[in-house]
C-alpha cells in the first residue's frame, strides 16, 4: 500500500493491500499529484555502490537517518526522493526494514525504527486505540503547493506527523499485521516488553475492528481515513494475520491469540484453488469470492507463515505463472542497452496491462524486485530439489540490479550510493490500481536482505 498513483483507464483504484486508503486527496488528484519528471526516465549504463547484503544494509540505514537528528524514534523514507512522495514513511515498509536489521543483527537500526512504530501508534493526533496510520512524514520536504514541512516524524505537539499530503491516513490490516510481527521479532531478540505490548494492541484493534461478518469470515480490510469499515477481505492480509496471531501466541499464550490465527487460516485455505494450484487474491464484499486477477503476494506468503505441504504448490505456480524476463527491446523497458534482468512480476494482470501512469506507459515484462525477493526466501525455505538453486538464480538478478538501477537518485537531495534495489526494472501495474517505477524501495531492499539471510520473518524463531 505504498503506491498513489493511479492509472488514467481506472475510475477509481481497487482496493488491495498497497492501494491508498485515500482521505483528504480523491484518487484522481493523487494520479496527478508527481509529475511526470519526477519519475525515473531511461538510465544511462552505470555501476554504483557494490551489490549484496553490506551495500542493502547501508541502504536501508541511509533511508533511516537522512535529514533527521541522529538519534530517536524515526522511520525509513520508503523511495528514492524522485519518486515525488517527499519524506513519506510507509509503515508496511518500516516494519520490513525493522526485520532486515533484526534479521543481519543490526540492533542499533532496529531499535530506532521499532521505537519510531511504538511512538506512532502512542502519539497519534485522534486515536488512542493502538492503529497505526498507513503512512508518516518522517524528514522535512517542501510540498508541490510550496507549503513547507519542517518536521520530522515528531511535531511540536508531541503527536506523529500523519501523511495528510497524501491521504495516507487510512488503517489496513495487512499495515498493522506487518508492524506487529515485526514488533513481536524485536521483543524476541532485544527482550523489551514494550514491543510486545505494542504487538498486542495491534492485535487488540485488528479483533475489534476488523472481524468479517460475511459467510468466508476472515478479517476484513480496515477502516477508511474517515473511520468508515472497508468490507474487503484480502487473502495476503489474512495470512498476515496468521503470522501475527501465531507469533503473539508463542510470546503471549492465550486462547484468543491462538483462537485469531485459526479464524484467519481459515480464511487463507477458501481462497485455495486446488485445480489450479494457487490462491485466490480475496473478496470485495466478504460474502463471495474475488478470482481475478491473481496475485504473487499470497502465494509466497503462504508458505512462509502456513510452511503447509498441501499448499507448497503455489511456490511453482507464481515462479512459473507470473515469470518475466525485461529486455531493453521490451515494451515500455527504462532498461539500458546490454542489460536484462529476470523475475516475477505482481500479478496476473501485470502481464497484460496497457496501464499509463502520469504518461508513463507500463512494460508487460517488467521485473517485481520485491516479489522476486520473496520467491527466492520462500524457494529456500521450502527446500525442495532445485529450490535452492532457482533462489540463488533469483538472488542473482538482485545483485546485479543493486549496481545497474538506481544511479543517481537520492534521498533528502543527498544522492544514494549505497546498494538499495529499485522497485521494478521498468514500470509496472498491479492489476490493483497502483503502479511499481524504478525507483529505490526500502521494502525490495529488506526482502532482499531477508533473502540473503535466509530469514523467515514470518514464524517464531525464523530471524535467529
Amino acid at each position: 500500500m505504498r503506491q498513489p498513483l493511479t492509472p488514467h483507464h481506472d475510475r477509481f483504484p481497487a482496493i488491495g493491500r498497497r492501494t491508498l486508503l485515500l482521505g483528504a486527496f480523491s484518487a484522481t488528484t493523487l494520479a496527478c499529484a508527481v509529475p511526470a519528471q519526477a519519475l525515473p526516465g531511461s538510465p544511462q549504463p552505470s555501476r554504483r555502490g557494490r551489490p549484496g547484503l553490506a551495500s542493502a544494509l547501508d541502504f536501508l540505514e541511509t533511508m533511516t537517518t537522512a535529514g533527521r537528528s541522529a538519534e530517536g524514534p524515526t522511520l525509513p523514507q520508503s523511495y528514492a526522493d524522485q519518486l515525488g512522495l517527499f519524506s513519506t514513511a510507509f509503515v508496511y515498509d518500516a516494519a520490513l526494514a525493522l526485520l532486515a536489521a533484526l534479521a543481519s543483527g543490526e540492533e542499533h537500526l532496529a531499535r530506532r525504527i521499532a521505537d519510531g512504530l511504538v511512538f506512532a501508534q502512542t502519539h497519534d493526533p485522534v486515536h488512542r486505540d493502538g492503529r497505526l496510520r498507513q503512512g508518516y512524514n518522517v524528514a522535512p520536504f517542501t510540498f508541490y503547493d510550496g507549503v513547507r514541512n519542517e518536521h520530522g516524524l515528531e511535531l511540536p505537539d508531541g503527536t506523529a506527523n500523519i501523511g495528510w499530503q497524501f491521504g495516507f491516513l487510512g488503517t489496513a490490516v495487512g499495515d498493522m499485521a506487518w508492524p506487529g510481527i515485526a514488533l513481536v521479532q524485536a521483543y524476541r531478540a532485544t527482550g523489551d516488553a514494550g514491543y510486545r505490548a505494542a504487538a498486542q494492541r495491534i492485535g487488540e484493534w485488528i479483533l475489534a475492528r476488523a472481524v468479517n461478518s460475511g459467510a468466508l469470515g476472515g478479517f476484513s480490510f480496515g477502516v477508511s481515513a474517515s473511520d468508515q469499515p472497508i468490507p474487503n477481505v484480502s487473502t495476503e492480509h489474512n495470512i498476515d494475520c496468521v503470522s501475527l496471531f501465531t507469533l503473539l501466541s508463542a510470546v503471549d499464550p492465550s486462547p484468543r491469540w491462538d483462537a485469531a490465527a485459526e479464524h484467519a487460516r481459515t480464511f487463507v485455505e477458501r481462497m485455495w484453488e486446488p485445480a489450479g494450484g494457487f490462491f485466490y487474491t480475496g473478496s470485495n464484499d466478504g460474502i463471495v469470492i474475488n478470482r481475478a486477477p491473481l496475485p504473487l503476494d499470497p502465494q509466497t506468503w503462504s508458505w512462509l507463515a502456513l510452511q503447509d505441504p498441501r499448499y507448497a504448490g503455489a511456490l511453482d505456480w507464481a515462479a512459473t505463472a507470473l515469470a518475466v524476463t525485461d529486455t531493453p527491446q521490451s515494451p515500455n523497458s527504462q532498461l539500458p542497452a546490454g542489460t536484462a534482468f529476470s523475475g516475477v512480476t505482481f500479478s496476473s494482470a501485470s502481464l497484460t496491462s496497457t496501464a499509463v501512469y502520469n504518461g508513463l506507459a507500463v512494460d508487460p515484462n517488467g521485473v517485481w524486485f520485491e516479489g522476486s525477493a520473496q520467491l527466492a526466501l520462500a524457494l529456500a525455505d521450502r527446500a525442495m530439489p532445485r529450490d535452492r538453486a532457482r533462489a540463488n538464480a533469483l538472488l542473482r538478478e538482485m545483485r546485479r540490479a543493486q549496481t545497474a538501477l538506481g544511479a543517481g537518485q537520492t534521498v533528502s537531495g543527498v544522492e544514494l550510493e549505497a546498494g538499495g534495489l529499485v522497485a521494478a526494472s521498468s514500470p509496472i501495474d498491479s492489476g490493483f490500481g497502483f503502479g511499481y517505477f524504478q525507483v529505490q524501495h526500502v521494502g525490495a531492499t529488506a526482502w532482499y536482505v531477508m533473502a540473503e539471510r535466509g530469514a523467515n520473518p514470518m514464524v517464531p524463531g525464523g530471524l535467529d
